[in-house]
């Protein structure tokens, strides 16, 4: 399983504390069915906790998903500060994620190399079996 996050998901990641340890359990909970909703065309959301306090007031993460073999953190929020995704933003996340999931290993090379997509470093754990 490989694990990524693109550049704008890692910039709300630096501003809100989050680390790569915690995208990185957060992946190994989807592989495990603990996840807060499939919403269909590779798009998984993930609930993470806020420092300090638990998941039901933290953030929420939109993540395209192909099932043990890649994982590219899209979006982020807080909870406080919005709800959920509107129908179209839905759909776009869905659009950007089939595009995604087709990445061959020379996509990804390109993207990391161009900065779009930062990987995420999975501490020696292993995700997926």
């Amino acid at each position: 399983m490989r694990v990524f996050k693109t550049k704008l998901f890692g910039r709300f990641a630096r501003k809100e504390g989050i680390n790569n340890r915690v995208l990185a359990e957060a992946v190994r909970e989807i592989e495990q069915g603990l996840h807060d909703g499939d919403l269909g065309g590779h798009i998984m959301k993930k609930r993470i906790a806020r420092a300090g306090a638990g998941k039901r007031g933290g953030y929420r993460t939109i993540i395209a998903y192909r099932k043990g073999t890649l994982a590219i953190f899209l979006y982020g929020f807080a909870k406080s500060a919005k709800n959920d995704l509107s129908p179209a933003e839905l759909r776009e996340f869905q659009n950007l994620a089939q595009l995604y999931v087709r990445f061959g290993e020379t996509d990804l090379k390109r993207a990391l190399q161009g900065g779009e997509l930062q990987e995420i470093e999975n501490h020696d754990k292993e995700i997926s079996q």
